[in-house]
């Protein structure tokens, strides 16, 4: 079992104990959705950031698998081999 690292943006850090990484187990590859359902259990305020109440990606909201933006392979099910980098990048809109 190799996990994924999920990168967690600065503004994020705070609800996952001020961590710019995360570590998460996986045996076999699996969708987003599902690496962000367990990176988000337990953390509801985070799950908000990430994704709407419909269970989209939030459209400030980009994340990378390898490199790859989700929104350009197959979305939230894109799937996401063992060893994995995943970026969760939020986009900072300013006036």
């Amino acid at each position: 079992m190799s996990p994924v690292t999920v990168l967690i943006p600065t503004l994020l850090r705070p609800l996952v104990n001020d961590r710019s990484a995360v570590e998460i187990p996986l045996e076999a590859p699996a969708p987003v959705s599902a690496l962000l359902d367990t990176l988000a259990d337990g953390r509801p305020v985070l799950a908000r950031r990430i994704r709407d109440e419909t269970g989209a990606l939030r459209r400030y909201v980009n994340i990378y698998v390898d490199g790859e933006d989700v929104r350009r392979v197959d979305g939230l099910s894109t799937p996401v081999a063992p060893g994995s980098e995943v970026m969760i990048i939020q986009s900072v809109a300013g006036g």
